[in-house]
């Protein structure tokens, strides 16, 4: 009997709950249906375009290339900060992976020393800098902002020194396939990389 008793109250309790959360299910919003729509993939960068459609076609005409496979490109970009303090100054350091991030859009890889060094009190391991490596479209809208942005608001800019390419067709920090100076910095220079005008010296 005393059972009998505790299953008829439990049933109008159940019937109670049962109610609530229908009436919840009822007021909660209609999921919205998923969109079967293609995403549509991102435009090609600006700068890669221009390079396939005229920059190509103008090298391999310039340096008679006969195998398209010959005529350069640009490869990577790679750019780094350096921090001899990084491991007294941490809060510098994450400082500079944030605006290098912001920079490049790509989270930079924080550098560490390859072996110990006591005269500068460097330890193995030890953090030193950070650095990012672009490549593909994020490269080519990297290098678009730079010349078109970043460089003509520097104060009294006169151009980029040509000599400072490392003798197998690479530029500071741009990587090309060239593997000669000459068709590297006539790849860069038709890209829009605005070197300086070499003057010839005075006999």
């Amino acid at each position: 009997m005393a059972d009998d008793k505790e299953k008829q109250e439990k049933q109008p309790k159940q019937e109670k709950q049962a109610k609530k959360q229908k009436a919840a299910a009822a007021a909660a919003p209609a999921p919205e249906p998923e969109s079967k729509e293609p995403v549509e993939p991102a435009p090609p960068a600006r700068l890669k375009d221009f390079y396939e459609q005229q920059v190509r076609g103008k090298l391999q005409q310039q340096f008679a290339f006969k195998n398209p496979h010959q005529i350069p490109r640009l490869k990577k970009i790679v750019l780094n900060v350096g921090m001899g303090d990084a491991s007294k100054n941490p809060k510098g350091l994450e400082a500079a992976v944030a605006e290098l991030a912001a920079i490049t859009g790509q989270h930079p890889v924080v550098t560490r020393a390859k072996k110990a060094i006591a005269n500068f009190n460097l330890r193995e391991g030890q953090a030193i800098g950070c650095a990012v490596t672009l490549r593909g479209g994020r490269m080519y809208e990297f290098l678009d902002r730079f010349i078109t942005i970043a460089v003509p608001r520097m104060r009294d800019f006169r151009g980029l020194p040509t000599k400072s390419f490392d003798g197998r067709g690479n530029y500071i920090t741009f990587v090309t396939s060239a593997g000669r100076d000459d068709t590297a910095l006539a790849l860069l220079r038709e890209l829009g990389m605005p070197f300086r005008v070499e003057t010839p010296a005075a006999a």
